[in-house]
């Protein structure tokens, strides 16, 4: 007689004392690393899709409104589905990370870039994207006691770099100003939520982690949705709504799904690196949805951050 297994995403799945996400490779098996990198970069397609929408949205909307809207809608999204799957609430000492996890990827890393965009160039702000994986290792090296080895530093400062490097050579500035200051609130917001999370999904299912943090963020997002609602709302193109709609169903909630199950699947230090991909995805998306012509430079940039990111993902990652 066959016995049935609880599938992956279940708390029945788990263990009774959860393994570090990041063990030798040995303790994962290359299938499961394989498939935890596979679904963190549908998570970072689906977070690159977020740039072209709020651009669209905020063509018409204030941009206040499309931060706390997409929060407001997603977490509406999550208590439906909790409701709906009756999910009983995360054990206690969950939620301080679920507090972190809300403060960086629901207000802060939002937020921090909107002001942030205000001040510096896009492909100066692109630059942040290069620096988060490495900064999200750091803050696992700090929040889970992950020990990479030499060889994925190396591997992962070399992949920042030359997204840096491709932002740079699109127009890109290095000049303090405030909203580098701002930039730096971004790495820091991100880096940190998502070392909160990681450490989270080892505890329970990926998707709940997210889910729960936009429920517990429910007050202020729709507090801010009320006083920032658009007076001229039935002049508003239908796009603008169809890509706040993208931005919160997909980029602030169901992205998550998928994200949150890579870094428990593969790792947080080696499923971080995926996202040096980002930018690139962004490019291509944008290629389609807009048009725009992807030269030879980013294709060449592109190919030689994957090159670091498949080295950097066969590199030791050991939990102290």
């Amino acid at each position: 007689m066959s016995v049935r297994h609880a599938p992956y995403w279940s708390r029945d799945a788990l263990p009774a004392r959860a393994p570090d996400c990041l063990a030798p490779p040995a303790d994962i098996a290359p299938d499961r690393r394989n498939l935890g990198y596979l679904l963190g970069f549908i998570g970072v397609a689906i977070f690159a899709g977020s740039l072209p929408a709020t651009r669209l949205a905020v063509a018409a909307l204030d941009p206040w409104f499309v931060a706390s809207a997409r929060a407001g809608m997603a977490g509406l999204c999550a208590l439906l589905l909790l409701a709906a799957l009756r999910r009983p609430l995360p054990p206690r000492d969950a939620w301080p990370r679920i507090l972190i996890i809300a403060l960086g990827v629901v207000f802060g890393f939002p937020l921090f870039s909107a002001l942030a965009m205000q001040t510096v160039p896009a492909a100066h702000g692109g630059v942040v994207l290069g620096i988060l994986p490495l900064a999200t290792v750091a803050a696992a090296v700090v929040m889970t006691k992950e020990k990479p080895a030499l060889g994925f530093w190396i591997a992962a400062v070399i992949g920042a770099a030359l997204v840096v490097a491709f932002a740079v050579a699109r127009g890109g500035t290095f000049a303090l100003s405030e909203g580098d200051a701002l930039l730096i609130l971004v790495i820091i917001s991100g880096a940190v939520a998502y070392a909160a999370s990681g450490s989270l999904t080892r505890e329970m299912p990926g998707w709940e982690v997210i889910s729960w943090t936009l429920v517990a963020s429910l007050p202020l997002s729709l507090l801010g949705c009320w006083l920032t609602f658009p007076a001229n709302a039935g002049s508003v193109p239908a796009e603008a709504w169809l890509s706040v709609i993208y931005s919160a169903v997909f980029a602030q909630w169901m992205g998550f799904f998928f994200w949150n199950a890579g870094l428990a699947m593969g790792g947080i230090s080696r499923v971080s690196q995926v996202q040096l991909l980002q930018p690139f995805v962004t490019v291509a998306l944008a290629a389609l949805v807009n048009r725009e012509s992807v030269d030879l430079q980013t294709i060449l940039f592109a190919a030689a951050v994957v090159a670091t990111v498949a080295v950097g993902t066969r590199m030791r990652v050991v939990s102290r």
